[in-house]
């Protein structure tokens, strides 16, 4: 089955929705807007693509080499076209995009109080000011979660009560430092009434990551759960 495409959620100020790249880079995220979406009809059979690619294990990083090396009807080179011209608009702009074929994720096998894997609502970290670069161009998408629909699972009494636990502490600035490398405190749960959003195929979004001094909070969103049997994931990120 294949998620619907973007559309904006009613009254969710936090995305913006651009018609060109250009929109899509032109200034830093400020007003409250965390994300930018510009929604997109690809050409081309990215499922044609994948199934060249072959099988694998976990994530398979691609690289334009392997790309143009692909034996591909018009259908699949129109697909072709659309990813290396993604990556190079990313790249002249001093990103390092990257497309993964994504056949599995990596869970953890005891994931104590707060899950870290990315089918954990979660958002991205940075030292310096930065954004992430996501497009799905084949399988389930990434899913959405409004910032006042979440909650992080480390202001959660009963979880913190445990973390607090296991760190053996008080709930200092050590403790502090303990979610942070571990990332606990980058995690949230949605609300009872929280109502997740696709981002769609094809659609090229800028989210907000979590920095020092970010004007804006970091955009809150998961990786699909993926079944076994279902076919592999394509994505771009940067």
């Amino acid at each position: 089955m294949t998620p619907p495409p973007f559309s904006q959620p009613p009254g969710y100020h936090r995305i913006e929705v651009v018609g060109s790249f250009e929109e899509l880079v032109a200034t830093p995220f400020a007003n409250g807007v965390n994300a930018r979406c510009w929604p997109r009809v690809l050409p081309g059979d990215f499922g044609e693509v994948v199934a060249r690619l072959g099988a694998g294990d976990g994530i398979v990083a691609v690289d334009d080499a392997r790309l143009r090396a692909l034996a591909l009807s018009a259908a699949g080179r129109a697909a072709v076209g659309v990813l290396l011209e993604d990556q190079r608009r990313l790249r002249a702009h001093d990103l390092a995009p990257v497309l993964n074929c994504i056949h599995g994720y990596p869970c953890a096998e005891e994931p104590g109080p707060v899950p870290t894997d990315v089918f954990s609502f979660h958002a991205y970290s940075a030292t310096v000011e930065a954004d992430t670069w996501l497009c799905t161009y084949h399988g389930w998408s990434s899913e959405g979660l409004r910032n006042d629909e979440a909650r992080r699972r480390v202001d959660i009494p009963e979880t913190r009560a445990e973390l607090l636990r296991l760190y053996g502490g008080e709930d200092d600035g050590g403790f502090l430092e303990y979610l942070n490398e571990n990332f606990y405190d980058l995690h949230y749960a949605p609300l009872p009434q929280a109502r997740p959003f696709s981002f769609g195929l094809g659609n090229l979004w800028r989210i907000a990551t979590d920095w020092l001094g970010s004007p804006v909070p970091p955009c809150i969103h998961r990786a699909p759960a993926t079944q076994p049997g279902e076919p592999p994931r394509l994505l771009l990120i940067s």
